[in-house]
């Protein structure tokens, strides 16, 4: 299927139903956020968060619990004396826990944010303890 049938595709559904009729659908159709991605290795995880215009670290919250990672915060990009035309990069409070593949050691966490990723070193944790731990995030470069 080529990309030129998809949007003729879209013309005709927007003639049936009108142009607002995808409006209804983007809170659907919108990429969680913040996209994160993980990696694996037999003991360690690493764990990538895309937050842009991040300026103090307290404009983002993370933790772990068990298997558990928890991201919260806020992407705001400022801009001064215009309206938005075209949105591809989705901002807006965030709030997003997500499965890690397992428990995570609560004494041995490592997080930098660095050109608007957050880098989180993870490692797995050989007792079975559930407790919360609260992330700090340093800024700079590795």
């Amino acid at each position: 299927m080529s990309f030129d049938y998809m949007h003729q595709w879209k013309d005709n559904i927007d003639k049936f139903f009108g142009e607002s009729f995808w409006g209804e659908f983007d809170s659907v159709l919108k990429p969680l956020i913040p996209q994160i991605n993980i990696y694996k290795k037999e003991y360690e995880l690493l764990v990538v968060i895309n937050v842009p215009g991040i300026k103090k670290m307290d404009q983002i919250n993370c933790s772990v619990s068990g298997q558990t990672l928890h991201v919260s915060g806020m992407i705001t990009i400022k801009t001064s004396g215009f309206e938005m035309h075209q949105e591809e990069i989705v901002q807006g409070s965030f709030d997003r826990s997500v499965e890690l593949p397992y428990i995570i050691r609560k004494d041995k966490i490592q997080a930098r944010y660095e050109h608007g990723l957050v880098w989180i070193n993870l490692y797995k944790e050989v007792e079975k303890e559930k407790h919360s731990k609260q992330i700090v995030i340093q800024e700079g470069e590795n």
